[in-house]
């Protein structure tokens, strides 16, 4: 395991979960992630700190501490964010996750604007969207695809109508 991130990303985003230790093992397990460091309470065996790779993407997360105002969505109720992942293919992907732990939320699904994505929560509360491109779709045809999916009265983007 490396213990040095020498080139930070300009943005990563930070998890906060339940039972950090879990949660990497998780993310290792269902998408491949990499271990870059960690810092652990001797006291607690808790997570203080933990980064992270998955295909090149940094992130960091950290047990739940309500003293640093710290809450995972399990606290909350939920989450107002989600995490898009490209994926080599998001059916094998899907069933990784599922695998793993994850709950599908949506299966893999041939989208309008030119992917097939699936979604699922991961066991800490955070959602992802696992998906990989299947068409080149231009901004135009999108948004007539976008109107058409909404005038027809879907609004779940779970249709390829063109």
């Amino acid at each position: 395991m490396n213990t040095e991130l020498n080139n930070y990303p300009p943005m990563s985003p930070y998890f906060t979960v339940r039972d950090a230790s879990k949660a990497i093992e998780f993310y290792k397990a269902a998408f491949g992630a990499t271990e870059i460091s960690r810092l652990t309470d001797a006291r607690t065996g808790g997570v203080g700190h933990a980064e992270l790779m998955i295909n090149g993407s940094h992130f960091m997360l950290a047990d739940e501490n309500p003293a640093w105002g710290n809450k995972s969505p399990l606290s909350l109720g939920g989450t107002a964010v989600g995490f898009s992942l490209i994926v080599e293919n998001a059916d094998a992907a899907t069933e990784r996750a599922r695998a793993a732990g994850a709950t599908i939320e949506m299966p893999p699904t041939d989208m309008f604007y030119g992917f097939r994505s699936a979604g699922i929560s991961d066991p800490f509360g955070h959602k992802w969207m696992l998906q990989h491109q299947i068409e080149n779709v231009s901004h135009e045809e999108m948004q007539k695809r976008w109107d058409a999916m909404l005038a027809s009265g879907n609004t779940g983007c779970t249709n390829t109508d063109k």
